[in-house]
């Protein structure tokens, strides 16, 4: 039986230039307040464009102030930095929450879909966290499970050949399964997490400043032998790559910021060492130019960002180093 005290879950949004998604994401929650314990903490992270002054009126008109919280943060430390400020205050209460659940602004929360994962972390005492079935407004599925980064898999990635994948049993399979379906690693847009891993494994890395944060913080987790599982019948609409443009995939691609390759080195660096960190930048650098080289020659076109094999060579361990930056609140 829950504490009386205890709310069961504690939902954490980052918001940066985003206030209108994150206003649509709110609403969206309302619904699920019939079947779950939760409050909000919306974090601004800086965004310098009026969103906390629209955030903080649209609460209150909204009559939402008994749940939603909205708070400003100092600077925009990435994703990592904005769910932290909310993490740590939720873990120093005197009944911290069972459940916290990161989600992306930039995404609608299907009926039922906090239900699904609460229920199936109140099922599985063994998994650590649990992530939703991701998908567009017309419900096609997006990648929403994976297997974590490896060398071996960053050739692959490069080469992108079926039959290297399959030799190797690299493959992501479906990333989208139809049933509960224990994996590496979940999107964090949307991932229910027990407080007992933030608890031993220690807060997310602020180190990374976007991307890879997730992959990290499932694979520390995995280490301290939590398992991490894939909930189909959990249900949540993403607007992909709202906040930062980088992985909206229905545009022209853009040219990767160095905080992507950045936060890629830090993590080979960190979990494989610097050997497999070297190995990975000339798997992924040898696989990548074999099908640059291929897709000249057939006359193919790609919507894959603009000098993505020149800033891949120049972001390598080869020209920037090992050296990292220390992980942060763990």
């Amino acid at each position: 039986m829950r504490d009386i005290h205890t709310d069961t879950v504690l939902i954490v949004i980052v918001n940066y230039k985003t206030a209108g998604l994150t206003i649509e994401c709110l609403h969206s929650l309302l619904l699920e307040r019939e079947s779950v314990e939760f409050k909000v903490t919306v974090i601004d992270n800086d965004s310098q464009d009026g969103s906390y002054g629209t955030l903080l009126s649209a609460v209150d008109a909204q009559g939402w102030a008994q749940w939603v919280t909205v708070v400003q943060a100092e600077v925009n430390g990435g994703f990592s930095y904005g769910n932290n400020l909310a993490i740590r205050n939720f873990l120093a209460r005197e009944f911290p929450p069972e459940y916290i659940y990161l989600l992306n602004p930039d995404t609608v929360v299907r009926k039922g879909a906090i239900n699904s994962l609460v229920s199936f972390l109140d099922s599985h005492s063994a998994a650590g966290m649990v992530g939703s079935r991701l998908e567009g407004l017309d419900g096609t599925p997006q990648g929403s499970s994976f297997r974590f980064h490896t060398w071996l898999s960053e050739l692959d990635r490069g080469f992108r050949w079926g039959f290297i994948s399959k030799i190797l049993n690299l493959q992501d399979a479906n990333q989208a399964p139809s049933q509960a379906t224990k994996t590496d690693w979940v999107a964090g847009a949307s991932m229910l997490i027990r407080t007992d891993v933030f608890r031993q494994v220690g807060l997310l890395d602020e180190s990374y400043f976007m991307y890879y944060e997730e992959m990290d913080f499932c694979l520390q987790a995995a280490r301290c032998g939590w398992e991490c599982w894939y909930e189909p019948n959990s249900r949540v609409v993403h607007y992909v790559g709202q906040s930062s443009g980088v992985t909206d995939t229905s545009v022209k691609a853009k040219r990767r910021p160095a905080y992507w390759f950045d936060s890629r080195r830090r993590f080979f660096v960190k979990n494989y060492g610097v050997i497999r960190a070297c190995l990975a930048d000339i798997a992924w650098l040898t696989g990548y130019s074999a099908w640059v080289v291929r897709n000249l020659i057939q006359k193919k076109t790609h919507n894959n960002p603009p000098h993505f094999l020149y800033d891949s060579l120049m972001n390598s361990v080869f020209i920037k180093g090992v050296g990292m930056l220390p992980a942060k609140n763990k």
